[in-house]
């Protein structure tokens, strides 16, 4: 009879379940969803002919054959990293990890430690469209994005990095940028510019209410300096991240703290349906710096 081949993955995914004990804290942990990690464990179960874990309404425990799996597969999975390492050292090759962030964010904290643990390690950010955050995840032309919400990452490993502020972003001649701060009252006479609110997911909705004036654009936004550019020619006011409307600061165009919207989320996104440990090792590093990203 032979002896089917370890899915490193799926090896990864029952080590995490075995020390855990617990589906939902090992998904968690993962940052996958547990019926995914569900579904991966009983392939991974038929695929070895042998039964893990006993599911219980009392519990998950190991089964003999689990336990033993266990104590073997840290070593296996160590030592396809090693080797890995040791791979790249030999030819010379150099790891990169291709990470995406939107406008306003920053990766560099998270890039730099994530390269301190090997010379060899390189890691590539660049700045994406908010259209493209999980497309360009699922196709694999970029390891890790640091997206903002919404976005649809269903089926994509995510894991929370940090909330923050939404500035309404005004012409600089308006009576309203004087102010510290803003309620959505005081925007209501004003023409907030957006797409059809039917079309446009998460938060905008909440804003075209009875009493807030709303226009689509003239022509499609397709970048933030579109937005400005028509809020600059006063055709109306835009919502923006707080650190996004730190970054592309000008002189025509003022931004005020909105106080009584709710907080823009960002999240970090890869594809944890594939296996790429040195991605892992940046998304780890990421989530150490989360306090650095903006």
């Amino acid at each position: 009879m032979s002896t089917p081949d370890l899915d490193l993955r799926k090896l990864r995914y029952f080590v995490a379940v075995a020390e855990e004990l617990n589906f939902g804290r090992a998904a968690q942990r993962l940052h996958i969803a547990q019926p995914v990690l569900s579904r991966q464990i009983r392939s991974f179960e038929t695929e070895l002919g042998t039964q893990l874990f006993v599911r219980s309404s009392s519990g998950t425990q190991l089964t003999t054959a689990g336990a033993q799996l266990l104590q073997d597969a840290k070593v296996l999975l160590d030592d396809a990293q090693a080797l890995r390492q040791r791979l790249a050292r030999a030819a010379g090759h150099t790891v990169t990890v291709t990470v995406g962030v939107m406008a306003g964010l920053r990766a560099t904290a998270a890039a730099a430690a994530f390269e301190a643990g090997d010379p060899r390690r390189r890691a590539v950010v660049r700045q994406i469209p908010w259209q493209q955050q999980a497309e360009l995840v699922r196709s694999g032309e970029v390891d890790v994005v640091y997206a903002r919400e919404p976005v649809d990452h269903r089926g994509l490993g995510s894991a929370p990095l940090l909330e923050e502020p939404m500035d309404a972003v005004l012409p600089a001649d308006d009576d309203l940028v004087a102010r510290a701060s803003v309620r959505l009252a005081d925007l209501a006479s004003r023409v907030l510019l957006l797409p059809d609110p039917a079309m446009v997911p998460g938060w905008q909705t909440d804003l075209v209410g009875p009493g807030q004036r709303w226009a689509p654009p003239r022509e499609e936004f397709r970048t933030i300096e579109d937005k400005l550019e028509h809020v600059a020619a006063r055709a109306g006011f835009v919502i923006l991240p707080h650190s996004t409307t730190a970054y592309y600061r000008r002189p025509d165009v003022r931004a005020v703290p909105i106080e009584d919207l709710s907080p823009s989320r960002v999240t970090l996104i890869w594809n944890a349906a594939t296996d790429n440990p040195v991605r892992d090792e940046f998304v780890a590093a990421a989530l150490a710096c989360r306090d650095q990203t903006t």
